[in-house]
């Protein structure tokens, strides 16, 4: 999947006495900015790194983009982390991670399947 945007991609990354989180970021047209990922050093996850970097995202390009968005899995860890972010449910991709990956993909035990796409204005 990578390869599909790779050359069309910015990333940045959050350097706080060290690489604590990095996020890759493509503009899919009319207003709108898509997170492509986003990870945080496991040791530093849940100290607001993520949230940091969204915020910063959303400040950066709120002159020329009105909708930062993401896709994801139907995650117990991504899910709630995005709406706290102030992301809401958007729309669904049905069996996107069947269609596009040749093998299964699990977080936290379960498969995913849909890709649920969350937005958020800024």
């Amino acid at each position: 999947m990578i390869d599909r945007y790779i050359d069309i991609v910015t990333m940045f990354v959050l350097d706080d006495n060290g690489v604590k989180c990095e996020c890759v970021v493509t503009d899919e047209g009319n207003g709108v900015l898509e997170i492509k990922n986003i990870a945080t050093k496991p040791e530093y996850q849940g100290r607001g790194y993520g949230k940091a970097m969204i915020d910063f995202l959303a400040l950066k390009y709120k002159k020329n983009y009105s909708i930062l968005q993401v896709g994801t899995g139907n995650s117990l860890l991504t899910i709630p982390f995005y709406e706290k972010c102030g992301f809401v449910r958007s729309h669904i991709i049905k069996n996107f991670f069947i269609d596009n990956y040749d093998h299964p993909i699990y977080e936290c035990g379960v498969q995913l399947v849909d890709m649920i796409y969350l937005q958020k204005k800024i």
